[in-house]
């Protein structure tokens, strides 16, 4: 993962800590053409009139602009199924696509490696620092 970067494409949520923001279609496409990308969350519904999540698949696959990891956190049903399937029938054996949101537990990690916050527990300690 070093060096690589977490995208988070939605027009209205917060982007989680750890993330790059795309508001559109159009920063998301920028990002992967600019940059490697570790994991990709994507929305569907990206405002009224404009490229949708599905929009972006079609053109990751068209260009084979994979990130290592693809999450649909969209609340939109038919999206997420129609970017699910054009992806799990496209993508390369090493990405690994997962059918709904980032879960928090990863989303934790990623935000205190962030932070820098994230410290190795010594096997026997405890939450009081006496291990």
């Amino acid at each position: 993962m070093d060096g690589k970067l977490n995208v988070y494409v939605d027009d209205q949520r917060r982007c989680p800590d750890g993330f790059t923001l795309a508001r559109s279609a159009e920063e998301c496409l920028l990002l992967l053409e600019s940059y490697a990308v570790h994991i990709l969350s994507l929305d569907h519904d990206l405002g009224w009139g404009e490229p949708t999540g599905f929009d972006i698949v079609r053109h990751m696959v068209d260009r084979g602009w994979y990130p290592d990891h693809i999450y649909l956190h969209t609340s939109s049903v038919v999206g997420r199924f129609n970017m699910y399937q054009l992806l799990y029938a496209s993508k390369p054996e090493h990405v690994a696509l997962h059918n709904g949101p980032i879960p928090d537990a990863l989303l934790l990690e990623l935000a205190q490696v962030r932070s820098g916050s994230k410290q190795e527990r010594l096997p026997g300690s405890d939450d009081f620092g006496r291990g």
